[in-house]
Formats: structure tokens, C-alpha cells, sequence
């Protein structure tokens, strides 16, 4: 036997931190887990949806797109509808959000009869040009936001939301 006996009050003490230890691991290691976690995950910003339009029906006159791609937030993921509106600019094809820049309504193309050939927005009569840039002395202080392009198979793909660039 140790002549070093452990008294009661030291046996408590070491009890009580060694369980609160435990209890304080057991805490932070999600949180600290929830924390590295996004940085530790590949990234897949860049990547193109596949719509359903084909390159061969896009006329000069704006049509809505629809499409869907799945969305992951920290452990939910989900199956995300987008639209956007797709026309033909010479050679070039545009894709804008039909995401109005004042209060997030939606716009549509020739949505009021009194202003045609622009986008409309119903909630606060905001208008924009063809091109996605907004008009002076309505609601909206800034264009609409494009979407990156490109081609598979003929058919279209859609690409993240940048700053317009016809503005």
C-alpha cells in the first residue's frame, strides 16, 4: 500500500473534472466538427445545370426557362426550381433572373401592356430593358442578374448568377 492516501475531497475533485471534461468534449466536438466541416468539402461552384431548352428554339424574343438542381445546406438537402429568361442577342445568348432588384419579386416579359418589349415587375411596377438594365425613375436601382451560359448536346446549361454585363 501507498502511504500517499487519497482523501475524499481529492477523489471528488478528480471525479467531478474528469466527468466535466467529458461533458465539455462531448459538447464542443460538433461544434467544432459543424465549424471545419464546410471548409473540408469540395466546392462545386462553377458547375452547369442541364435545362431542358434546347439552343435550336431560342428565338430574339425573351421565354422563361425553368429548371431544377439539388441544394445541400449543412446536412438538408433539397431539390431548388429556378427560372430564367433566355433570348437570343445576335449570336450571343443571354440569360437573365427573373428576380426583380428592389424587393425580389418576379418579372416577367411584356407583363403590362403599356410598356412592351420590357421586363415588368406587377409588385411595385418596376421595369427593366430587354438587356436586363433597369429604367430610370422606377422602383429597381440596379439591373437584373445574368446567368453563365454554355452548351451540351444543344441543349442549354445555366451556370451561377453574375453582375450583369449589359448594363
Amino acid at each position: 500500500m501507498s502511504n500517499n492516501r487519497v482523501t475524499r475531497r481529492q477523489f471528488l475533485n478528480y471525479t467531478l473534472t474528469g466527468v466535466g471534461g467529458f461533458m465539455a468534449a462531448g459538447m464542443l466536438m460538433p461544434m467544432v466538427r459543424f465549424a471545419i466541416d464546410p471548409v473540408l468539402q469540395t466546392k462545386a461552384d462553377g458547375d452547369f445545370v442541364l435545362t431542358s431548352q434546347k439552343i435550336a428554339d431560342i428565338t430574339e424574343a425573351p421565354t422563361k426557362v425553368d429548371f431544377t438542381f439539388e441544394q445541400t445546406d449543412a446536412w438538408y438537402k433539397s431539390e431548388v426550381t429556378e427560372a430564367a429568361w433566355v433570348y437570343h442577342d445576335g449570336s450571343k445568348i443571354v440569360a437573365l433572373s427573373p428576380v426583380c432588384k428592389h424587393l425580389g419579386c418576379t418579372v416577367n416579359w411584356e407583363g403590362d401592356p403599356e410598356h412592351a418589349n420590357q421586363f415588368f415587375c406587377a409588385c411595385h411596377a418596376g421595369r427593366y430593358e430587354k438587356t436586363g438594365k433597369n429604367i430610370a425613375g422606377t422602383p429597381p436601382l440596379g439591373p437584373l442578374d445574368e446567368y453563365e451560359v454554355a452548351e451540351k448536346d444543344g441543349y442549354l446549361l445555366l451556370g451561377k448568377k453574375i453582375a450583369n454585363t449589359f448594363s
